[in-house]
């Protein structure tokens, strides 16, 4: 009894300790969120340091609740662009420095805060680039530099883009897996990894064309940036030139070879320092919170919807965007009288074709009020061409990956897993011949077969006939353009697919015009809102995680078997027609 007593008190007073350690690191995180929000002063004299060590996000992911502390997760573009745009005139900012290694983004998000440097070199103020590997994301950045360093030991990735696909038949054959496919469009390639060891004819010819396309792009950024003709940059990326530092030297790519120190040397040159004297280097985060001048904000407001991830039913989660969250959210744009127009911005690969479809229609109704304007991202396709295609105007980046105007749906029979594998049999009892359609234990009939595929081809059809009124051309020229076939923004634009060729910026510029209002006499409202800090914390109390918290752990255990248990994950998941991007499509 006495042994029994001694454990329970241990007990107790575990859990005592266990809650009076909960408690205060509750309360330093408390205190951390309070000071992160008071205001900092610049010093005069400073450079602007911008790492971006982090994934780079349409918006800033409020810093996240992890069993270890508050971590801020990712970058985001609005904030890493408005801090360029304020440095530009801020009299205490005197330059910038990117320090540049490894730079997760897509290729639109890297030209708009490339855009963002550019102007900003307009002031007169100078950009200094420090790599000690760069690749070829960070290097297109860093071309708009005025000086650019690489570590002497380092490398410089210059050998133009490539995407690689997983294909998973040999695998499903080993587990006793039997993917029934249904689909629309020579070019709908998003299955074909279920079915095939590589790729077909067709999905190897579309991505060869907007890989193309897109690095044709790039490559004439770079040589406008370092004056360099743009066919010998090209015979330097087809031949494999650059090899190492010396030869990214001697080829023009970059103006220095030399250590981080050397680079210090080079800001105090620049900042008329004394030899001994530490320049002031102002870090993304904390020029966030440094001083503004204060503005009258006007009672106008441009909404911006920013539709990132997955498209799927219901309401979603902070990473992916709920059909019936989004069109609650553009619904209440729609009525907000104090919102004159609608700009949707789009980095998604599609999704549930019904959840687009709920979302389409919202834009519809919306843009009978009010200008209704779309901004393409990285991604704008299949299902995130679906909801950009009723706007008034498709604004889109050359580089932005759109199009995919195409359906599938998938439905693997894992009876021969079940049975052959892990011994378990199914047996079934019905009120009806087909009762239990969908089912996944047994193999699909015939014609059971052919009436998926019927509801495959009647999505499609309702899909290209929308994008037809959308894009006002005859639905045959637009079906001609689809077929699930992904598309540059450049060649989207030289079809029809798209109405501009720009940034985000101007897509906020041509709603604002749409809507007559002043460029000062307007702001913008980020939708729809995301969670706090506070509220990150009380989910994790209370038991909630978040979906990317999840995926790291995931990603950390897995290794590189991770993208396999991606692709298991979405198939999974999928629920009726899905209109998305042909694979999980990866450029790099």
């Amino acid at each position: 009894m006495l042994q029994f007593l001694k454990y329970v008190l241990a007990t107790i007073v575990g859990l005592a300790l266990f809650s009076f350690v909960g408690f205060l690191i509750f309360v330093g995180v408390v205190a951390a969120i309070g000071s992160s929000s008071d205001e900092v002063t610049v010093a005069s004299n400073s450079v602007l340091q911008l790492k971006l060590d982090r994934p780079l996000t349409e918006r800033k992911q409020e810093g996240e609740f992890t069993p270890f502390g508050l971590r801020s997760s990712s970058i985001g573009l609005t904030t890493l662009k408005e801090a360029i745009k304020r440095a530009k005139t801020d009299d205490d900012i005197k330059g910038i420095l990117l320090d540049l290694d490894v730079v997760s983004g897509g290729l639109a998000s890297l030209e708009e805060v490339r855009d963002a440097l550019l102007d900003f070199k307009k002031s007169g103020k100078f950009i200094v680039a420090y790599h000690e590997t760069g690749s070829e994301k960070g290097y297109y950045l860093s071309s708009v530099a005025d000086e650019v360093y690489l570590h002497p030991q380092g490398l410089l990735e210059f050998n133009g883009l490539s995407s690689e696909v997983f294909f998973y038949k040999r695998l499903f054959d080993k587990l006793g897996v039997e993917p029934f496919i249904f689909r629309v469009g020579s070019f709908k390639s998003a299955v074909e990894p279920y079915f095939r060891e590589n790729f077909s004819d067709s999905a190897r010819f579309q991505t060869v064309s907007f890989l193309n396309s897109i690095n044709n792009h790039s490559v004439e950024q770079i040589a406008a940036a370092r004056k360099l003709p743009v066919g010998r940059l090209k015979t330097v990326q087809d031949s494999m030139l650059v090899h190492n530092a010396q030869d990214a030297k001697r080829l023009g790519l970059v103006t220095k070879l030399g250590y981080y120190d050397e680079v210090l040397d080079y800001l105090r040159e620049k900042l008329h320092l004394d030899g001994d004297k530490k320049p002031s280097l102002v870090s993304l985060s904390t020029y966030e919170k440094a001083d503004k001048d204060d503005k009258e904000v006007s009672g106008n407001k441009i909404a911006v919807v920013y539709a990132e991830g997955d498209i799927v039913g219901g309401k979603g989660g902070e990473e992916s965007i709920g059909g019936t969250k989004f069109a609650e959210t553009i619904r209440k744009a729609r009525l907000d009288k104090n919102v004159k127009a609608i700009v949707l911005r789009i980095n998604s690969p599609g999704g549930s074709a019904l959840a687009s479809d709920v979302i389409y229609r919202e834009v519809m109704l919306a843009k009978k009020v009010k200008p209704v304007i779309a901004s393409m991202s990285d991604v704008a396709a299949s299902g995130g061409y679906y909801i950009a295609m009723g706007c008034d105007t498709i604004v889109a980046h050359p580089n932005t990956i759109t199009g995919s105007i195409g359906v599938f749906g998938v439905l693997p029979n894992l009876g021969p897993l079940l049975s052959d594998k892990l011994g378990i049999t199914v047996d079934r009892v019905t009120t009806g011949k087909f009762s239990d359609i969908p089912t996944v234990t047994r193999r699909l009939t015939p014609f059971e077969q052919q009436s998926l595929q019927r509801e495959v081809e009647r999505t499609y059809a309702d899909f290209t006939s929308k994008a037809a009124i959308g894009r006002r051309m005859p639905v045959e020229r637009l079906r001609r353009l689809a077929s699930g076939r992904v598309w540059s923004g450049t060649e989207a634009k030289q079809r029809g697919l798209v109405d501009v060729l720009g940034s985000f910026d101007d897509a906020v510029a041509i709603a604002a015009r749409r809507a007559h209002l002043k460029a000062d006499d307007y702001r913008l409202q980020a939708l729809p809102r995301r969670k706090s800090a506070i509220e990150s914390l009380v989910s994790m109390l209370s038991g909630g995680s978040s979906e990317e918290a999840e995926a790291k752990a995931l990603q950390s255990k897995l290794g590189p078997l991770y993208p396999v248990f991606q692709q298991y994950r979405t198939v999974t998941q999928m629920q009726g027609v899905q209109a998305r991007l042909p694979y999980e499509l990866t450029i790099q």
